[in-house]
């Protein structure tokens, strides 16, 4: 009990240095608070109409005919498409997309009404650019879907014209009628899918960083032996001390950003509010321990901030947003455990996405816990850092 009652009070003295710190470093604030408030709005901002709407595209119309003119019009009456401007020839329109200016176009040869009305199947042909993945597919959808239409119209005026009736119509134009439910984000929100893993990655990557910068400026400024002196010479003690007021800081801005994007925003959230504190608490916790072991492996301010924020930024592409990570070669699927990122996404999708049970992703809940267990094996090692390393600019 005296012995615990020493420890407690060297993690209080430790603590209470670390908010004496905090008051008189503005680097605390903006990195800990302002950087991920600022990256949160913007992020949720920027996405904020749920997907691109009016993206430019270009109609070449060599028909010039009532039936071109009403595929033009139905092109530009979508949410996601804008027609701005009609080209001459192909080679124009081509010359355009490849500047930027549009991202696809529609070509309407000379004939195709005529063609049409006598039946003899006519082509018509769309391009659109795939540079951006995102404005590529929904233009491609759009090109595809008048395209569609537009032949089930004829093909709805022909039918007519000899006699059947709309229930007959329908069932030769479209013999297989689609039942289309996507799951959570019926609307396809991108802002669903994307800030939910930005957002939280940067937030993560600022802790990397940052519990890397907290522990490296006790060696840099020469105050190690008196930070260890604070907390008694116990190095678990200074290690909790130092991590209890970042911890609570970072806790704050994650449940802060929780309120903002399922409270304000009403992002799809299935999970419930404890699945939520849970899943903010590993996700703080596994990035300190990432961020000191780092420094434990390299006590150096330079070189651990470095590593943090490789291996920060390299969470982003192993996440498995961008590119599926069962999709990945082995080797990489393998190197995916090795990202607490991937782990809290991975328990986003399960948990608070869709509402399917923690047991279902269990695994990952036991590698962040390990994540945040990381610092233990290398406290030895800090220790000794603390007491006897010169720094080296």
């Amino acid at each position: 009990m005296k012995s615990l009652r020493r420890w407690l009070v060297a993690v209080y003295a430790t603590a209470t240095r670390e908010a004496r710190l905090f008051s008189h470093n503005a680097m605390y604030v903006v990195s800990l608070v302002l950087f991920p408030v600022l990256v949160t709005l913007f992020f949720t901002s920027l996405m904020g109409e749920g997907q691109p709407e009016n993206m430019p595209v270009g109609v070449v119309d060599l028909d010039r005919s009532t039936t071109s003119r009403s595929l033009t019009r139905r092109l530009d009456a979508f949410q996601t498409s804008r027609v701005v401007a009609h080209y001459e020839s192909v080679e124009s329109a081509r010359k355009a997309m490849q500047k930027g200016e549009i991202y696809g176009f529609l070509y309407i040869p000379s004939g195709t009404a005529d063609a049409l009305l006598a039946s003899r199947q006519p082509k018509i042909s769309f391009y659109y650019t795939m540079t951006s993945l995102t404005a590529g597919s929904l233009v491609f959808r759009d090109l595809k879907t008048i395209s569609t239409l537009g032949s089930a119209a004829v093909g709805q005026a022909t039918l007519r014209a000899k006699g059947a009736t709309d229930g007959q119509t329908m069932a030769f134009l479209l013999p297989i009628q689609v039942d289309l439910h996507q799951v959570s984000n019926p609307y396809t929100n991108y802002n669903v899918y994307l800030s939910t893993m930005l957002a939280p990655g940067v937030i993560m990557l600022f802790i990397f960083i940052f519990t890397a910068y907290s522990f490296g400026t006790e060696l840099k400024f020469g105050t190690s032996r008196q930070y260890l002196a604070t907390a008694d010479n116990n190095i678990f003690a200074a290690v909790t001390g130092k991590l209890l007021p970042q911890t609570l800081i970072s806790l704050a801005v994650v449940y802060g950003y929780m309120a903002y994007v399922y409270g304000v925003l009403h992002f799809p959230c299935e999970g419930g509010v404890a699945v939520l504190l849970l899943t903010g608490l590993l996700m703080v916790l596994s990035a300190e321990g990432f961020g000191l072991f780092v420094f434990g492996l390299i006590p150096s301010l330079r070189m651990s901030m470095s590593i943090c924020s490789l291996w920060g930024v390299l969470s982003f592409s192993m996440v498995g947003t961008a590119f599926p990570v069962p999709a990945m070669d082995p080797s990489l699927q393998a190197l995916s455990w090795l990202f607490p990122l991937r782990h809290y996404f991975v328990i986003y999708q399960t948990s608070i996405f869709n509402d399917y049970p923690l047991s279902d992703a269990w695994w990952h809940i036991a590698s962040l816990v390990v994540f945040a267990a990381l610092p233990l094996l290398i406290l030895p090692r800090l220790h000794h850092a603390m007491k006897h390393y010169v720094y080296l600019p």
